[in-house]
């Protein structure tokens, strides 16, 4: 950071109070759960569902697409926004599910801070590891949340060592579990020295905590049978002596984790998270731009797309940009200059997302995600200004690791899928390729199960069934280098050559060997796995 940014004023209050953080996690770890809980506790909602209930219990409302609710995943990244006590909660959902991992990394781009979700039985796993690394990347401040302790779970010791082993970063205990498993009746508030015990028998009651003064206070007797008070005054020792306190400047920089203890589905836990993430957690932050940064508290508005959502209503064919303010104070029906295309835009319905219900925006402020309903003008990587030529970077588009065919079961319905598959690219779900011989397109995605949803999407929005079929080629990558170069390599590789949606050239290849001959061959020519999304 600029040496000359340490002075700076004062973010207004409205600004100061701006949360934004988004929850990582494996599948399974409790993620959708926990966020129920957060709109609880934000009073958004009345009632949480759970994802494994039945019936209508288990309609969770952070999950709205058909093949979400079926499945009991979370396969696209939603933001919610919602107020505890003084603080106004942006969260923004990211599918835990490692097939929809570049959807994730683009959500990590508009977040200050993570909440990461461990389940107590299984600690780290390989998706929340390799979600940790783009925090690691973008040095984002984590908090933890350590999941599920009233099931089964391994040695709270245990699941510490394996988070500083595994993601290389210190962790400090914001909270102590008591009991584990059957016998988890609750936890020590290490930051406040309170007791907090779980109520099991109503699971959307807040727990009750109970003052008291330190380890040695006799009221701790009265409600911690002895075995656990013995066990909790010996690992609290241990915890003093061995883990560093919490320091929240080494946690803004991401070398510190603290960790909560809890038990979602109970509504444990989840509200000193909350205060943890109100206290610590970063008010909204520079963003790196070309040709300057974005500071918050500039007073004019500007913010970028980092994520389109086409069909979010399926009565109405619309397309949601989700938009992070970067600065300034929005108010609706501002005219805002879209940078890429250099023309105004007069955005007279943005909309706030209160899980799967939206409201109109009368007005938001930096930090704030809003939502700005289009036909197709805001794509993944745009920015917005008042004016000023600006442009958010280090919104990456990844080389798809799957490629299929794709043809429509009706060909007279060819047209409509291409127009399916366009929208499907610009929401950056999958990309698509049209090759330069032959017809018809080839899509490429980064796990198989996204196949699965865009089949299952194409079919419920456009009411075309689709089938996918093997390709010749195994990957693609983008061409870069000089006009002239290109064209040339272009020409002699006709068979290999695609455009994308953007219509930037694309070398399509079957092997490695591939790949290694242009290298050799064309020295003037570059291919890239990743290409940053903008102009």
């Amino acid at each position: 950071m600029l040496d000359n940014l340490n002075n700076r004023p004062e973010l207004p209050p409205e600004i100061a109070r701006r949360r934004t953080f988004a929850i990582i996690s494996h599948p399974d770890a409790g993620k959708t759960t926990l966020t129920e809980k957060f709109l609880l506790f934000g009073g958004a909602i009345q009632m949480a569902g759970q994802v494994r209930a039945k019936g209508e219990a288990r309609r969770t409302r952070s999950d709205f697409m058909a093949m979400e609710k079926d499945r009991g995943i979370s396969v696209s990244a939603s933001a919610m926004s919602f107020d505890f006590k003084e603080f106004r909660f942006n969260l923004v959902d990211t599918p835990g599910h490692s097939d929809f991992s570049e959807d994730t990394y683009r959500t990590l781009t508009a977040v200050d801070a993570a909440v990461m979700v461990i389940d107590g039985a299984k600690g780290v796993e390989s998706q929340t590891q390799k979600l940790f690394e783009v925090c690691r990347m973008r040095d984002l401040p984590i908090l933890t949340f350590c999941n599920k302790m009233d099931r089964e779970s391994r040695d709270v010791f245990e699941i510490i060592d394996e988070i500083q082993e595994n993601l290389a970063i210190d962790v400090t205990p914001a909270s102590w579990p008591i009991g584990i498993g059957r016998d988890f009746i609750g936890c020590y508030d290490i930051l406040r020295d309170r007791l907090e015990l779980m109520d099991r028998a109503d699971r959307n009651r807040v727990s009750e905590s109970i003052e008291i003064n330190g380890l040695d206070d006799p009221k701790l007797a009265e409600h911690v049978p002895a075995d656990l008070l013995e066990k909790l005054q010996e690992d609290l020792e241990m915890v003093r002596e061995l883990m560093p306190p919490m320091d929240a400047a080494l946690m803004a920089e991401g070398s510190l984790t603290p960790i909560w203890f809890g038990s979602a589905i109970n509504s444990f836990g989840v509200k000193e998270l909350m205060e943890g993430i109100a206290k610590f957690g970063p008010e909204p932050q520079i963003q790196t731009a070309e040709p300057r940064q974005i500071l918050p508290e500039e007073k004019k508005v500007s913010g970028f797309v980092f994520k389109v959502q086409a069909n979010m209503d399926p009565k109405h064919r619309d397309r949601v940009a989700f938009v992070r303010l970067a600065s300034g104070h929005f108010l609706r029906g501002m005219k805002m200059t879209h940078v890429r295309t250099k023309k105004p835009m007069s955005i007279t319905n943005p909309v706030m997302f209160l899980a799967s219900d939206r409201e109109l925006a009368e007005e938001a402020w930096a930090g704030d995600i809003i939502g700005i309903p289009n036909h197709g003008q805001l794509r993944i990587g745009d920015t917005l200004t008042e004016g000023e030529a600006l442009r958010v970077s280090g919104i990456p588009s990844f080389a798809p690791e799957l490629l299929q065919g794709v043809r429509a079961g009706d060909p007279l319905k060819a047209k409509h899928l291409e127009k399916a598959l366009m929208q499907f690219a610009e929401e950056g779900a999958a990309k698509v390729f049209k090759p330069s011989i032959g017809s018809g397109f080839i899509v490429g995605v980064v796990g198989q199960l996204q196949f699965e949803v865009l089949a299952s999407r194409i079919e419920l929005e456009y009411g075309l069934p689709v089938r996918f079929e093997a390709s010749q080629f195994t990957s693609a990558r983008w061409v870069n280098g000089d006009t002239q170069a290109v064209e040339k390599f272009a020409d002699s590789n006709k068979q290999h050559i695609a455009h994308d949606h953007d219509g930037d050239i694309v070398y399509l290849t079957r092997l490695q060997w591939d790949i290694d001959r242009v290298e050799r061959d064309y020295p003037d020519v570059r291919l890239t796995a990743t290409k940053e999304m903008m102009v």
